[in-house]
């Protein structure tokens, strides 16, 4: 039998955006990744569907297993054929034990790779506004253990050559241990004054960070309840913080928003909500499938050509129509005679990516004003429209377009259904008061998120975003009026519109 590979990756601090390349292409190659506490869990989202995870997570008093254990199973998946991923928080030499398991390896006769991550007394320190070296205030950087048996007589670490350090002190693990740091340090010398911050979640939306200094520090952690994990960092380059705290500053840092588009839909909203600081929690509520019987989106495609107006009014119609258009060995050129109108901005980027632009982008997305200003460039008495949409579209647009006189020929092309929500998934999320905010983009997203969430969360205290007057009016028939409503009804409006809110709502508790 063919002996695997272990690859040793570390995962970064947090913020899954810092991992590397390497690791990220390894993880989607991966028979099996055995991943830590610390390790983000979108991550996972790289590994292939069929790839074994288990978790090994360590948490203070509650190990899922032991270090000789975890070397026992990376011995055993490689050594059946696997193609195993150890996926460790911050990197695999720093402080993560990665040692010993490649000397568990190296003793079996397994081959391994250790591939480096970012290690957080670098990139949490950065994420907090603190350099970790800096011209005229740290010459050096000292990576240090805090984490000591709290029932030692003795430190092993010696506090007289630290406070002689000419630079910056990271301590990982040390939050229980704070006092006794400080104090150790003082004790053999150190000033007191000495600045210093203890960082929190580092480079993710929960990230919290504790100034003050060597004296007052441990008094300052204990009053703002702070639990691991956490870094301590000492030094002069802490006093830089209050300039270059650039993570901070991000306008929806810490708000927990929930996103119930489909998840083939969710990256545009998620990317712009990551970017601003948000800590984004998916629970689709609808996914898109082809329709059941697709004969009548392909008779369409292969007759496109044929008609005087294609009428598109999501992404998903454009690319249900192209893709169908493809399966019959047809491109963009079928539609050259045919106007093409694009409901909404993001529709007339899909179609752009398909070479198209739209004759016509309607300024409002309502049925009648769609046929409004469609009636504006030409006669509809006699035009033959096709009207690709979803199977619960509302019949405004085509009722209206027919009453103009028009040939419509609606096709469903693709189908919206509800997605399976775990309860459980639900009670977990509501347990403690914490999510700032619900995005709605459609109609369908309200109705099948209550529909799951019916007797877990009262309506009155859900704070919903809505992505125009349609998704608004159905959050209404739920007992919900949307905090924010989407002006024009795009995603960007609607992003735009939660950080104007919480802007006003932080400049009104100034």
């Amino acid at each position: 039998m063919r002996t695997g590979r272990v690859y040793l990756v570390g995962a970064g601090p947090g913020d899954p955006g810092l991992i590397t390349v390497r690791g990220r292409d390894l993880l989607a190659a991966a028979d099996v990744v055995v991943y830590d506490y610390l390790a983000s869990a979108k991550l996972l989202e790289w590994v292939r569907p069929d790839a074994e995870r288990i978790y090994v997570g360590k948490q203070a008093g509650a190990h899922t297993l032991r270090q000789d254990e975890i070397n026992e199973l990376l011995v055993a998946k490689a050594g059946s054929g696997a193609t195993v991923v150890r996926l460790k928080g911050g990197d695999p030499f720093v402080f993560g034990r990665g040692g010993e398991e490649a000397l568990a390896l190296v003793e079996a006769g397994i081959d391994f790779e250790v591939v480096p991550g970012v290690t957080a007394a670098v990139a949490a320190a950065a994420y907090a506004g603190i350099p970790a070296t800096h011209r005229g205030l740290a010459a050096g950087v000292a990576l240090i253990t805090g984490h000591e048996a709290p029932g030692k007589d003795e430190s092993d670490l010696d506090f007289a050559t630290l406070v002689r350090w000419p630079g910056t002190l990271a301590f990982y693990m040390g939050v229980r241990n704070v006092d006794r740091i400080c104090r150790e340090l003082m004790t053999h010398g150190l000033d007191g004054a000495t600045p210093a911050a203890l960082i929190r979640w580092g480079t993710t939306p929960r990230q919290q960070v504790v100034a003050g200094t060597v004296a007052d520090i441990a008094e300052r952690v204990r009053a703002a309840g702070v639990q691991p994990p956490a870094l301590i960092v000492i030094g002069q380059v802490v006093a830089l913080r209050a300039k270059l705290r650039w993570f901070e500053r991000r306008p929806l840092l810490g708000r927990r928003i929930v996103v119930t588009r489909a998840r083939q839909q969710a990256s545009r909203l998620t990317d712009r909500l990551d970017q601003l600081g948000a800590e984004v929690i998916e629970l689709p509520t609808i996914r898109i499938e082809p329709p059941k019987d697709p004969l009548a989106l392909r008779q369409a495609a292969r007759s496109a050509g044929s008609f005087d107006w294609i009428v598109f009014t999501s992404v998903n119609a454009v690319d249900a129509l192209f893709g169908a258009l493809d399966a019959a060995g047809l491109d963009a050129r079928t539609i050259a005679g045919c106007k093409v109108c694009a409901i909404g901005p993001s529709t007339a980027e899909s179609l752009r990516r398909y070479g198209i632009r739209p004759d016509l982008v309607p300024p409002a997305f309502d049925g009648p004003a769609v046929c409004e200003a469609l009636a504006a460039g030409g006669e509809l008495a006699g035009a033959r429209v096709l009207y690709p949409h979803t199977d619960i579209a509302p019949r405004e647009l085509p009722e209206a377009l027919a009453s103009r006189g028009a040939e419509v020929v609606d096709v469903i092309a693709y189908r919206t259904v509800p997605e399976t929500i775990d309860p459980a998934a639900l009670d977990e999320l509501f347990a403690e008061p914490g999510v700032a905010w619900i995005t709605f983009t459609s109609s369908s997203t309200v109705r099948n998120f209550f529909a799951a969430a019916a007797g877990r969360i009262e309506p009155g205290k859900v704070r919903a975003a809505s992505i125009g007057p349609a998704t608004s009016r159905t959050l209404r028939e739920f007992g919900v009026a949307p905090a924010v409503e989407a002006d024009p009804h795009t995603i960007d409006a609607l992003v735009d519109a939660i950080v104007a809110s919480e802007t006003a709502e932080g400049t009104s508790h100034e």
